[in-house]
Protein backbone atom coordinates (compact mmCIF):
# COMPACT_ATOMS: atom_id res chain seq x y z
CA UNK A 1 0.00 0.00 0.00
CA UNK A 2 1.77 3.31 -0.86
CA UNK A 3 1.82 6.06 1.09
CA UNK A 4 -1.43 8.14 0.11
CA UNK A 5 -3.34 5.20 0.31
CA UNK A 6 -2.00 4.28 3.66
CA UNK A 7 -3.12 7.89 5.03
CA UNK A 8 -6.31 8.12 3.75
CA UNK A 9 -7.09 4.42 5.18
CA UNK A 10 -5.88 5.28 8.60
CA UNK A 11 -7.50 8.74 8.64
CA UNK A 12 -11.33 7.74 7.52
CA UNK A 13 -10.59 4.54 9.89
CA UNK A 14 -10.32 6.60 12.94
CA UNK A 15 -12.29 9.32 12.01
CA UNK A 16 -14.08 11.69 14.55
CA UNK A 17 -16.50 13.90 13.75
CA UNK A 18 -15.11 17.74 13.42
CA UNK A 19 -18.16 19.23 15.67
CA UNK A 20 -21.10 18.07 17.21
CA UNK A 21 -23.01 20.40 15.03
CA UNK A 22 -23.65 19.81 11.00
CA UNK A 23 -20.58 21.19 9.74
CA UNK A 24 -18.76 22.24 6.53
CA UNK A 25 -15.55 20.76 8.02
CA UNK A 26 -17.24 16.96 7.98
CA UNK A 27 -18.90 17.76 4.14
CA UNK A 28 -15.35 18.09 3.29
CA UNK A 29 -14.12 15.29 4.11
CA UNK A 30 -17.61 13.42 2.98
CA UNK A 31 -16.83 14.47 -0.44
CA UNK A 32 -13.82 13.50 -0.44
CA UNK A 33 -14.98 10.24 0.23
CA UNK A 34 -17.29 10.15 -2.79
CA UNK A 35 -14.86 11.56 -5.11
CA UNK A 36 -12.49 8.41 -3.95
CA UNK A 37 -15.31 5.92 -4.00
CA UNK A 38 -15.98 6.97 -7.58
CA UNK A 39 -12.50 7.14 -8.64
CA UNK A 40 -11.99 3.61 -7.14
CA UNK A 41 -15.00 1.66 -6.06
CA UNK A 42 -14.15 0.71 -2.99
CA UNK A 43 -16.78 -0.02 -0.51
CA UNK A 44 -14.99 1.37 2.49
CA UNK A 45 -15.70 5.00 1.46
CA UNK A 46 -19.28 4.30 0.17
CA UNK A 47 -19.57 2.81 4.26
CA UNK A 48 -18.14 5.83 6.11
CA UNK A 49 -20.09 8.10 4.10
CA UNK A 50 -23.63 6.33 4.60
CA UNK A 51 -22.78 5.54 8.30
CA UNK A 52 -21.97 9.27 8.76
CA UNK A 53 -25.02 10.90 7.01
CA UNK A 54 -27.35 7.39 9.08
CA UNK A 55 -25.90 8.88 11.93
CA UNK A 56 -26.92 12.27 11.62
CA UNK A 57 -29.93 12.64 9.43
CA UNK A 58 -33.18 11.05 11.07
CA UNK A 59 -35.75 9.21 9.52
CA UNK A 60 -38.09 12.15 8.66
CA UNK A 61 -35.39 14.01 6.98
CA UNK A 62 -34.75 15.86 10.11
CA UNK A 63 -30.89 16.93 11.30
CA UNK A 64 -31.00 17.50 15.23
CA UNK A 65 -27.32 18.86 15.05
CA UNK A 66 -28.12 21.62 12.01
CA UNK A 67 -27.75 24.75 13.78
CA UNK A 68 -30.61 27.45 12.75
CA UNK A 69 -29.88 30.04 15.12
CA UNK A 70 -28.17 32.10 12.62
CA UNK A 71 -27.66 31.76 9.10
CA UNK A 72 -24.27 30.82 7.67
CA UNK A 73 -23.56 29.80 4.24
CA UNK A 74 -21.04 27.00 5.94
CA UNK A 75 -23.83 24.86 7.02
CA UNK A 76 -25.35 24.04 3.32
CA UNK A 77 -21.88 22.36 2.49
CA UNK A 78 -22.29 18.94 4.10
CA UNK A 79 -25.73 18.82 2.71
CA UNK A 80 -23.77 17.98 -1.07
CA UNK A 81 -23.25 14.67 0.16
CA UNK A 82 -27.06 14.02 0.88
CA UNK A 83 -27.79 14.15 -2.89
CA UNK A 84 -24.95 10.83 -2.66
CA UNK A 85 -27.08 8.89 -0.15
CA UNK A 86 -30.10 9.69 -1.40
CA UNK A 87 -28.89 7.89 -4.66
CA UNK A 88 -27.03 5.26 -2.76
CA UNK A 89 -29.79 4.25 -0.53
CA UNK A 90 -33.27 5.78 -2.14
CA UNK A 91 -33.84 6.25 1.17
CA UNK A 92 -36.65 9.00 1.25
CA UNK A 93 -34.70 10.88 4.84
CA UNK A 94 -32.11 12.39 2.06
CA UNK A 95 -34.20 14.03 -0.55
CA UNK A 96 -36.44 15.04 2.93
CA UNK A 97 -32.87 16.94 3.89
CA UNK A 98 -32.25 18.24 0.88
CA UNK A 99 -35.23 20.18 0.42
CA UNK A 100 -34.66 21.48 4.04
CA UNK A 101 -31.18 22.66 3.04
CA UNK A 102 -32.54 24.79 -0.26
CA UNK A 103 -35.46 26.03 2.05
CA UNK A 104 -32.64 27.39 4.61
CA UNK A 105 -30.93 28.71 1.48
CA UNK A 106 -33.98 30.18 -0.17
CA UNK A 107 -34.34 32.16 3.07
CA UNK A 108 -30.39 33.15 3.07
CA UNK A 109 -29.90 36.80 3.69
CA UNK A 110 -28.28 38.48 0.97
CA UNK A 111 -26.50 41.43 -0.18
CA UNK A 112 -27.83 44.32 -2.12
CA UNK A 113 -25.92 42.75 -5.30
CA UNK A 114 -27.75 39.46 -5.32
CA UNK A 115 -25.55 37.45 -3.34
CA UNK A 116 -25.70 35.43 0.00
CA UNK A 117 -24.40 36.84 3.05
CA UNK A 118 -21.70 34.92 4.44
CA UNK A 119 -23.18 34.25 7.54
CA UNK A 120 -25.92 36.24 9.87
CA UNK A 121 -23.05 37.34 11.95
CA UNK A 122 -20.75 38.54 8.61
CA UNK A 123 -23.74 40.74 7.30
CA UNK A 124 -23.27 42.18 3.77
CA UNK A 125 -19.96 40.14 3.12
CA UNK A 126 -19.32 38.21 0.54
CA UNK A 127 -15.96 35.87 1.09
CA UNK A 128 -14.37 33.25 -1.48
CA UNK A 129 -15.55 30.54 1.18
CA UNK A 130 -18.73 30.76 0.44
CA UNK A 131 -19.34 29.87 -3.00
CA UNK A 132 -17.75 26.52 -2.66
CA UNK A 133 -20.63 26.07 0.54
CA UNK A 134 -23.49 26.63 -0.97
CA UNK A 135 -23.06 26.93 -4.68
CA UNK A 136 -22.33 23.19 -6.03
CA UNK A 137 -25.31 22.32 -3.68
CA UNK A 138 -27.63 24.94 -5.33
CA UNK A 139 -26.66 23.67 -8.55
CA UNK A 140 -27.21 20.02 -7.86
CA UNK A 141 -30.89 20.74 -6.47
CA UNK A 142 -31.31 22.82 -9.69
CA UNK A 143 -30.22 19.49 -12.25
CA UNK A 144 -32.34 17.20 -10.04
CA UNK A 145 -35.63 19.39 -8.79
CA UNK A 146 -35.85 22.49 -10.74
CA UNK A 147 -34.39 22.12 -14.20
CA UNK A 148 -32.28 24.75 -13.71
CA UNK A 149 -34.76 27.09 -13.39
CA UNK A 150 -32.40 29.36 -10.93
CA UNK A 151 -29.10 29.11 -12.74
CA UNK A 152 -28.89 32.68 -13.61
CA UNK A 153 -28.84 33.25 -9.96
CA UNK A 154 -25.76 31.37 -9.74
CA UNK A 155 -23.86 32.15 -12.32
CA UNK A 156 -24.68 36.08 -11.65
CA UNK A 157 -23.43 35.26 -7.51
CA UNK A 158 -20.19 33.76 -9.72
CA UNK A 159 -20.09 36.62 -11.68
CA UNK A 160 -20.08 39.26 -8.63
CA UNK A 161 -17.69 37.60 -7.35
CA UNK A 162 -15.38 38.46 -10.40
CA UNK A 163 -16.75 41.81 -10.26
CA UNK A 164 -16.48 43.29 -7.31
CA UNK A 165 -13.00 41.17 -5.41
CA UNK A 166 -10.72 40.57 -8.99
CA UNK A 167 -7.72 42.46 -9.09
CA UNK A 168 -6.60 43.12 -12.38
CA UNK A 169 -3.44 43.88 -12.14
CA UNK A 170 -2.88 40.91 -9.63
CA UNK A 171 -4.95 38.80 -11.49
CA UNK A 172 -6.17 37.07 -8.89
CA UNK A 173 -9.13 37.31 -5.77
CA UNK A 174 -9.43 38.64 -2.58
CA UNK A 175 -10.39 36.97 0.26
CA UNK A 176 -13.77 39.13 1.08
CA UNK A 177 -16.24 41.90 0.44
CA UNK A 178 -17.87 44.10 2.24
CA UNK A 179 -20.77 45.84 0.39
CA UNK A 180 -21.58 48.07 3.50
CA UNK A 181 -17.76 48.82 3.75
CA UNK A 182 -17.93 49.21 7.37
CA UNK A 183 -16.08 46.39 8.76
CA UNK A 184 -12.87 47.06 10.48
CA UNK A 185 -10.41 44.76 7.79
CA UNK A 186 -12.19 46.46 4.51
CA UNK A 187 -10.99 49.35 2.38
CA UNK A 188 -13.74 52.59 2.85
CA UNK A 189 -13.92 52.71 -1.02
CA UNK A 190 -13.96 49.29 -2.52
CA UNK A 191 -14.86 47.47 -0.15
CA UNK A 192 -12.04 44.60 0.10
CA UNK A 193 -10.35 42.84 2.22
CA UNK A 194 -6.45 43.51 1.75
CA UNK A 195 -4.81 40.41 0.79
CA UNK A 196 -5.06 37.28 -1.44
CA UNK A 197 -5.26 33.95 1.20
CA UNK A 198 -4.35 30.80 -1.06
CA UNK A 199 -7.23 28.52 0.87
CA UNK A 200 -9.94 31.28 -0.23
CA UNK A 201 -8.75 31.04 -4.02
CA UNK A 202 -8.66 27.37 -3.56
CA UNK A 203 -12.83 27.22 -2.32
CA UNK A 204 -13.60 29.66 -5.15
CA UNK A 205 -11.46 27.36 -7.64
CA UNK A 206 -13.33 23.91 -6.75
CA UNK A 207 -16.92 25.65 -6.43
CA UNK A 208 -16.27 26.92 -10.08
CA UNK A 209 -14.94 23.24 -11.04
CA UNK A 210 -18.09 21.53 -8.95
CA UNK A 211 -20.53 24.07 -10.75
CA UNK A 212 -19.37 23.41 -14.45
CA UNK A 213 -19.72 19.56 -13.80
CA UNK A 214 -22.87 20.05 -12.57
CA UNK A 215 -24.56 22.31 -15.54
CA UNK A 216 -26.05 20.92 -18.37
CA UNK A 217 -24.01 21.56 -21.56
CA UNK A 218 -27.58 22.59 -23.05
CA UNK A 219 -27.50 25.97 -20.54
CA UNK A 220 -24.30 26.99 -22.98
CA UNK A 221 -24.34 31.06 -21.85
CA UNK A 222 -24.09 29.68 -18.25
CA UNK A 223 -21.73 27.09 -18.18
CA UNK A 224 -19.17 29.02 -20.55
CA UNK A 225 -19.55 32.06 -18.37
CA UNK A 226 -18.63 29.45 -15.38
CA UNK A 227 -15.66 28.07 -17.76
CA UNK A 228 -14.49 31.53 -18.62
CA UNK A 229 -13.97 32.32 -14.90
CA UNK A 230 -11.98 29.31 -14.31
CA UNK A 231 -10.15 29.66 -16.52
CA UNK A 232 -9.29 33.17 -15.73
CA UNK A 233 -8.34 32.32 -12.71
CA UNK A 234 -6.10 29.55 -13.52
CA UNK A 235 -4.14 31.47 -15.67
CA UNK A 236 -3.96 34.40 -12.81
CA UNK A 237 -2.70 32.03 -10.36
CA UNK A 238 -0.19 29.68 -12.03
CA UNK A 239 2.63 32.48 -12.35
CA UNK A 240 2.75 32.48 -8.40
CA UNK A 241 3.89 28.47 -8.15
CA UNK A 242 6.83 27.97 -6.07
CA UNK A 243 9.59 27.45 -8.42
CA UNK A 244 10.87 24.68 -6.50
CA UNK A 245 7.78 22.74 -5.10
CA UNK A 246 5.39 23.38 -7.72
CA UNK A 247 3.18 24.93 -4.80
CA UNK A 248 1.49 27.71 -3.47
CA UNK A 249 2.21 30.42 -0.51
CA UNK A 250 -0.22 30.94 2.10
CA UNK A 251 -0.11 34.51 1.22
CA UNK A 252 -0.46 33.77 -2.32
CA UNK A 253 1.73 37.13 -3.81
CA UNK A 254 4.17 37.92 -0.75
CA UNK A 255 6.85 34.54 -1.20
CA UNK A 256 9.88 37.43 -0.50
CA UNK A 257 8.64 37.65 2.93
CA UNK A 258 10.18 35.14 5.61
CA UNK A 259 7.54 33.83 7.93
CA UNK A 260 5.50 33.04 4.22
CA UNK A 261 4.73 29.07 3.99
CA UNK A 262 3.64 27.16 1.81
CA UNK A 263 0.15 25.75 2.66
CA UNK A 264 -1.01 22.20 1.76
CA UNK A 265 -5.01 22.36 2.07
CA UNK A 266 -4.99 25.29 -0.18
CA UNK A 267 -2.58 23.91 -3.06
CA UNK A 268 -4.23 20.72 -3.06
CA UNK A 269 -7.98 22.68 -3.75
CA UNK A 270 -5.87 24.22 -6.91
CA UNK A 271 -4.76 20.45 -8.19
CA UNK A 272 -8.24 19.10 -7.55
CA UNK A 273 -9.57 22.20 -9.65
CA UNK A 274 -7.00 21.96 -12.45
CA UNK A 275 -7.16 18.02 -12.65
CA UNK A 276 -10.78 17.90 -12.61
CA UNK A 277 -11.24 20.86 -15.01
CA UNK A 278 -8.97 18.45 -17.61
CA UNK A 279 -11.24 15.52 -17.19
CA UNK A 280 -14.35 17.70 -17.81
CA UNK A 281 -12.81 19.22 -20.75
CA UNK A 282 -12.64 22.60 -19.77
CA UNK A 283 -9.23 23.27 -18.95
CA UNK A 284 -6.65 22.40 -22.00
CA UNK A 285 -4.68 18.75 -21.79
CA UNK A 286 -1.33 20.80 -21.28
CA UNK A 287 -2.89 21.61 -17.88
CA UNK A 288 -2.60 17.67 -16.51
CA UNK A 289 1.46 17.66 -15.95
CA UNK A 290 0.77 20.96 -14.16
CA UNK A 291 -1.71 19.39 -11.98
CA UNK A 292 -0.10 15.80 -12.00
CA UNK A 293 3.03 18.42 -10.61
CA UNK A 294 1.18 19.63 -7.88
CA UNK A 295 -0.03 16.28 -6.51
CA UNK A 296 3.34 14.39 -6.56
CA UNK A 297 4.63 17.24 -4.71
CA UNK A 298 2.05 17.07 -2.37
CA UNK A 299 2.80 13.53 -1.76
CA UNK A 300 6.56 14.06 -1.64
CA UNK A 301 7.04 17.09 0.54
CA UNK A 302 3.57 17.39 2.95
CA UNK A 303 2.87 13.85 3.21
CA UNK A 304 5.23 12.82 6.32
CA UNK A 305 5.85 9.49 8.43
CA UNK A 306 6.24 10.35 11.84
CA UNK A 307 6.89 7.62 14.59
CA UNK A 308 5.07 5.08 11.59
CA UNK A 309 2.28 6.92 11.22
CA UNK A 310 2.03 9.47 8.23
CA UNK A 311 0.63 13.10 8.46
CA UNK A 312 -0.55 15.36 6.23
CA UNK A 313 1.24 18.48 7.13
CA UNK A 314 1.29 22.65 7.12
CA UNK A 315 -2.57 22.90 7.02
CA UNK A 316 -4.05 26.72 8.19
CA UNK A 317 -5.93 25.72 10.95
CA UNK A 318 -8.86 28.23 10.16
CA UNK A 319 -8.70 32.20 8.72
CA UNK A 320 -11.08 34.36 8.57
CA UNK A 321 -12.03 37.93 8.61
CA UNK A 322 -14.02 39.83 11.44
CA UNK A 323 -16.53 39.97 13.07
CA UNK A 324 -15.39 43.52 14.45
CA UNK A 325 -11.68 44.26 15.29
CA UNK A 326 -10.50 39.98 15.48
CA UNK A 327 -9.02 38.87 11.75
CA UNK A 328 -8.25 41.71 10.26
CA UNK A 329 -7.16 40.03 6.69
CA UNK A 330 -3.47 41.76 6.96
CA UNK A 331 -0.35 39.61 6.10
CA UNK A 332 0.55 38.94 9.64
CA UNK A 333 -2.81 38.11 10.35
CA UNK A 334 -3.01 34.87 7.72
CA UNK A 335 0.88 33.86 9.37
CA UNK A 336 0.03 34.34 12.86
CA UNK A 337 -2.95 31.50 12.13
CA UNK A 338 -2.12 28.22 13.72
CA UNK A 339 0.17 25.62 11.37
CA UNK A 340 -1.69 22.27 12.33
CA UNK A 341 -1.75 18.51 10.57
CA UNK A 342 -4.38 16.24 9.27
CA UNK A 343 -7.23 18.65 9.62
CA UNK A 344 -10.33 17.76 7.65
CA UNK A 345 -10.02 21.44 6.05
CA UNK A 346 -6.70 20.10 4.05
CA UNK A 347 -7.54 16.21 4.25
CA UNK A 348 -10.55 16.35 2.50
CA UNK A 349 -9.26 18.72 -0.50
CA UNK A 350 -6.60 16.09 -0.87
CA UNK A 351 -9.07 13.47 -0.59
CA UNK A 352 -10.46 15.07 -3.74
CA UNK A 353 -7.29 16.09 -5.56
CA UNK A 354 -5.96 12.05 -5.20
CA UNK A 355 -8.85 10.98 -6.58
CA UNK A 356 -9.08 12.92 -9.44
CA UNK A 357 -5.17 11.99 -9.93
CA UNK A 358 -5.93 8.44 -9.68
CA UNK A 359 -8.59 8.79 -12.85
CA UNK A 360 -5.63 11.09 -14.76
CA UNK A 361 -3.62 7.89 -14.06
CA UNK A 362 -6.21 5.34 -14.90
CA UNK A 363 -5.29 3.77 -11.50
CA UNK A 364 -7.11 1.82 -8.80
CA UNK A 365 -5.86 2.62 -5.72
Amino acid sequence: MNAANEYIQNFITNYHDYKESWNYEDGCVLMGAICLYEATGDPMYRTFVLEYLNRRVQPDGSIPSFSIKQYSIDNINPGKALFFGRDETGDTRYEKAIQFHMQRLSQHPRCKCGNFWHKEIYPWQVWLDGLYMAQPFYMAYERDYDAYGHVQDITSQFCNVRKYLYNEEKKLYYHGFDESRTQPWCNRETGLSPNFWLRAMGWYLMALVDCIELCDEQLYEHRRALVDLLREAILGLLPYRDPQTGLFYQVIDRSDIESNYIETSGSAMVACSILKGVRLGVLADKYASIGDEMMQSILSNKLRKEDGVWHLCDICRVAGLGPGEKRDGSIAYYLSEEICADDSKGVGPFMMAYAEWLRLKGVKA
